[in-house]
């Protein structure tokens, strides 16, 4: 068995320069090129084209891959894609006439080139063509939905084009044990011999339904392995860091998880909450790091009232065309602790229970114990984890 090819190409192309000789010419090149600092956002899509999770992406879309994406999945070539990949600013005058730039990245001190492209083209977008975007993407125009309002703040000058990798921005720095490319996750499938891999998202720390959501999923697909993979990026304010997130994962896979059965991984890329969209990125990303299948639950990506609480489940039905994407969708239902059955269970799968037989705790409940120094029941949570939680809410 092999492992699920990546997507629109036979082999993964990251934009990452792997040859020493030819990054060390770019980044003296650099030097001397014109240079402007991109957005947080801009950023996380040069980290994502450079380790391949964007395959087979060459760089940033221009207007017309943009609107075609945002309106119709698919870029004016025909190639399957959710959301458009952009570089937009708000003021270009440093680059004007250039055809070749350097990046510069917002997120470290000091700017440094975070990556060189050839300009294709420079365009400015309208307020109307901003809009259409964010509504087919997000689903709505509400500027209080957090990725609305980054998507509209970042610019209005549109610069597309191709794309050379230097480095991985703060991700490779920050988090050397856990950030790794779609390449890196790739080759370990290989060498650990699995080739049927489910992927986990998560922005969060897992509870214990969490935990058993994984284990169902390994054993319904008859799995080799379970990739959890969290993202590192820029989140909204009151989510979980992600040091913190990282402790209370490994912490729970080290005690609960069998030996050689997950892998803890994750990516570089700000959030967008943009809920059944964002949910079909992933599950593109995911099928360039070599999983067959991706856990989409309740809410997957989701951010307060905006979508259905099962809406990026139905968009694989409604909006991925048949053979697009080879990776496999795990519907996931509501999953909670049964009093009844003493362990936790998908709802659906216990039509015979009443809500009084589930243990069931609002996120804002479970913060509220934790600040509060107060572990919340070990179906919920499990001790050693909610521990690593309490000390992070009573530190703040």
């Amino acid at each position: 068995m092999s492992l699920v090819r990546p997507h629109g190409s036979e082999k993964l192309q990251p934009r990452f320069v792997y040859d020493s000789e030819r990054h060390h010419e770019l980044m003296h090149e650099a030097e001397s090129l014109p240079s402007i600092v991109i957005s947080s956002a801009a950023a996380a899509n040069a980290v994502m084209l450079g380790a391949g999770y964007f395959n087979p992406l060459h760089g940033y879309m221009n207007l017309a891959d943009a609107m075609s994406v945002a309106e119709t999945l698919r870029t004016v070539d025909g190639l399957f894609w959710p959301v458009p990949v952009l570089n937009m600013v708000e003021d270009t005058s440093a680059i004007e006439g250039a055809s070749r730039i350097a990046l510069r990245d917002p997120n470290v001190e000091g700017n440094p080139v975070l990556a060189i492209m050839d300009v294709s083209a420079i365009e400015t977008v309208t307020d109307e063509q901003i809009s259409t975007m964010a509504e087919h993407v997000f689903g709505t125009l509400d500027e209080k939905h957090p990725g609305v309002a980054t998507f509209k703040s970042t610019g209005r000058k549109l610069i597309s084009g191709s794309i050379e990798v230097l480095n991985f921005s703060y991700f490779q720095s920050d988090f050397p044990d856990t950030f790794r490319t779609a390449v890196e996750i790739r080759n370990e499938f290989i060498e650990r011999g699995w080739s049927k891999v489910v992927a986990f998202q998560t922005r969060n720390p897992m509870h214990r339904a969490h935990e058993e959501l994984c284990k169902m999923a390994l054993e319904d697909v008859d799995a080799d392995g379970v990739l959890i993979h969290m993202l590192l990026g820029k989140l909204k304010p009151g989510d979980i860091p992600a040091t913190v997130r990282d402790a209370a994962i490994r912490k729970m896979v080290e005690l609960y998880f069998p030996a050689n059965t997950v892998m803890v991984t994750g990516y570089g890329f700000d959030m967008l909450y943009a809920g059944p969209r964002e949910a079909v990125l992933h599950a593109v990303f995911r099928q360039n790091c070599g999983c067959s299948h991706l856990i989409v639950g309740r809410d997957h990506a989701g951010v307060g009232d905006y979508y259905g609480a099962f809406d990026a489940q139905t968009v694989f039905d409604q909006k991925v065309p048949e053979g697009a994407l080879e990776i496999a969708i795990y519907r996931a239902d509501h999953t909670a602790y049964s009093k009844k059955l003493n362990k936790v269970v998908m709802m659906r799968d216990v039509p015979d229970h009443t809500k009084e037989d589930f243990i069931l705790l609002s996120g804002t409940k479970v913060r509220e114990l934790l600040g509060d120094g107060i572990a919340p029941p070990p179906e919920f949570s499990r001790p050693e984890v909610a521990q690593i939680l309490m000390d992070y809410y009573q530190s703040l």
